[in-house]
């Protein structure tokens, strides 16, 4: 019977570390014993350790409608994400297909020329260590969701910039800017026009919520810690 007891008590202990794993696992699906590439000479420099949790990081992403962005919001930005710091790593969450945590130099190197800027709080007191938490945590709502190509303001499917949007709002109690309507966007360039009769057909939804990279990048809350530009 004693050994029976132990032998139970060997199983449950296995199964309950199975689990855990398995629930960090779907959280946070980064490899912990991956290799980082913080020795790559081009971004060595870049002081990336002074990265923080909350920062916000913003590149021109190299993806079919990056050029549209770009003219519709008269911004150099496609695409952004938010850091996370999850157990010592730098970590960017990042609304794609899905919507993933991505690792930092990862992130930095899908981007064009990699070519990045890292944005922070001017009020360095904004982000506690509770505040952070509370972020991440209603980031765990998005995780693997679909990305959204119509931009629609919803979240049963998110884009990157609503994505930071809304943490920064719901997780921090913090507006970095305010919304737009797509109506405001530089709408009549032909490469626009292209792309939103792709999407929309005739149907194009100028009344719509809508937040760009650039509308945070530009927020006056905001200030500039790294600019590789």
């Amino acid at each position: 019977m004693k050994k029976l007891k132990y032998i139970f008590a060997g199983v449950t202990l296995i199964i309950s570390f199975c689990c855990a794993l398995y629930i960090t696992k779907q959280f946070f699906p980064v490899d912990p014993f991956s290799k980082t590439t913080t020795e790559d000479p081009k971004l060595k420099n870049l002081q990336l350790d002074k990265i923080q949790a909350g920062d916000l990081v913003f590149q021109t992403s190299l993806s079919s409608q990056a050029e549209a962005i770009q003219i519709a919001t008269n911004s150099k930005f496609s695409h952004c994400g938010i850091v996370y710091i999850i157990d010592g790593k730098q970590l960017v969450f990042e609304a794609v297909e899905p919507v993933k945590l991505t690792p930092l130099i990862e992130w930095i190197k899908q981007g064009k020329d990699e070519k990045f800027i890292v944005k922070r709080l001017k009020d360095s007191t904004a982000l506690t260590p509770t505040t952070i938490e509370k972020m991440e945590i209603y980031s765990r709502n998005f995780l693997n969701k679909d990305y959204d190509s119509y931009f629609a303001w919803s979240d049963d499917k998110i884009y990157c910039s609503e994505l930071i949007w809304k943490i920064y709002k719901n997780g921090a109690g913090i507006e970095l800017c305010p919304l737009q309507k797509l109506k405001d966007f530089n709408l009549k360039d032909e490469r626009v026009k292209a792309k939103l009769k792709e999407r929309y057909g005739n149907n194009i939804p100028l009344e719509e919520n809508v937040i760009s990279p650039s509308n945070i990048a530009d927020s006056k809350l905001l200030k500039t810690v790294i600019d590789t530009y």
